[in-house]
């Protein structure tokens, strides 16, 4: 059978689909961050047969203490290589840099989600770029406007969005979630099948692709793979790319990988961006 070729169009489309991955994310976790590459692969390879749902976790009680997003991040790393060696997006710890409210960004990602579960989306990997790429406060209300413009939300709409009582709900609804399903970290991936009588498959942490792959195959039973985008097509799509996500989606060596983004860089493709937290390679429109 020939598979079937990704393309923006299916990428995280709506409609039914036979599993449902609740994907419990912390907006200032950096696991939650390494993880991107390994779902972004999925969604590609598998998208015909699942859909990712977000929901925000984090502490109510918490989420103004900069203590637990500093220790979050200096601990994440080494968690998340010694499961994927290939899954933190560098070989170096999270920087963080200072924050007055991550409960004001995760009622951000709600209120770009009234927009459509792909605006929450986009937005959500904006603001991630912002905090790990860009080292700003993603709190901050200026922050939060540039990173709806990126994401090509209603700024308008967003604006009145945030402060309205439907994004603190939504967040609300969210966390009552996370505690009925007894999730207690971040990242967590629950996955449901078509029978709502069947108690979903819960994950901790990050692994390597494989074990997803494992669980898809074992709920669907022989799904059809997908093919990937090329490499030009992927970076066209998602305009800042790691060579260490390039190599999970695409299954090649670290080195490979840099190989491939300078050889573009050399065709004036993309540009390399370094930061604190490590190297990354943007697209040139």
């Amino acid at each position: 059978m020939t598979a079937k070729h990704w393309s923006d169009a299916n990428w995280q489309e709506l409609e039914k689909k036979p599993l449902e991955i609740y994907m419990f994310v912390d907006p200032i976790c950096p696991d939650c961050w390494s993880l991107e590459p390994i779902i972004k692969k999925l969604i590609m390879e598998y998208g015909s047969y699942i859909r990712i749902k977000y929901v925000l976790k984090g502490s109510l009680s918490g989420l103004n203490k900069r203590d637990r997003a500093n220790a979050s991040i200096l601990s994440s790393q080494d968690n998340a290589r010694s499961l994927n060696g290939n899954a933190g997006l560098n070989g170096h710890e999270w920087h963080s840099t200072p924050m007055t409210s991550p409960f004001i960004a995760s009622v951000a990602i709600k209120a770009a989600e009234l927009q459509g579960k792909r605006a929450g989306s986009r937005f959500l990997r904006t603001l991630q770029e912002r905090l790990f790429l860009k080292e700003q406060d993603i709190s901050e209300l200026e922050v939060l406007q540039i990173c709806a413009d990126e994401a090509k939300l209603d700024l308008d709409e967003f604006c009145q969005d945030i402060h309205s009582p439907s994004a603190s709900k939504a967040f609300q609804c969210d966390m009552k979630i996370a505690t009925e399903m007894e999730v207690q970290s971040t990242p967590t991936l629950v996955f449901f099948n078509e029978n709502i009588e069947d108690e979903g498959i819960k994950v901790e942490g990050v692994y390597p692709y494989e074990v997803y792959v494992q669980i898809i195959e074992e709920m669907v039973g022989n799904p059809e793979k997908n093919q990937l985008p090329t490499i030009d097509e992927f970076i066209e799509q998602f305009k800042i790319v790691a060579s260490p996500e390039l190599a999970i989606i695409y299954n090649i060596s670290v080195q490979q990988a840099e190989k491939e983004l300078k050889k573009r860089m050399f065709q004036q493709k993309i540009e390399q961006i370094t930061t604190k937290n490590g190297t990354f390679w943007r697209f040139l429109s």
